[in-house]
């Protein structure tokens, strides 16, 4: 994800809610609380940096509407970061409600 483009990130954060609702399946809330917790305060990031709120859908569209010419280095490195974080607390998330 290091090297992943604008259009990737549009793709990883439109997934944000399904793969949730994936990892969660029928799992008490209190499971996975924790790490929810922590996926919302990264989403909150993203939409602080994009200018939106922490929606993963409007994240997305934020991202998507930004020329290649006009990104940040910092601002898509960042992205980049939030965006592998998010799929490692969906990875545990996922794990917590396994057992």
């Amino acid at each position: 994800m290091s090297s992943a483009s604008p259009a990737d990130l549009v793709v990883t954060f439109r997934s944000v809610p399904r793969r949730l609702r994936e990892a969660q399946g029928d799992a008490a809330h209190e499971t996975t609380a924790s790490a929810t917790s922590e996926l919302h305060g990264l989403l909150a990031e993203a939409g602080r940096l994009m200018g939106t709120n922490e929606n993963p859908a409007f994240i997305a569209d934020a991202i998507d509407a930004v020329s290649a010419d006009d990104w940040s280095t910092d601002t898509l490195a960042r992205l980049r970061e939030i965006a592998l974080d998010l799929g490692r607390l969906l990875r545990h998330i996922a794990a917590l409600t396994e057992s």
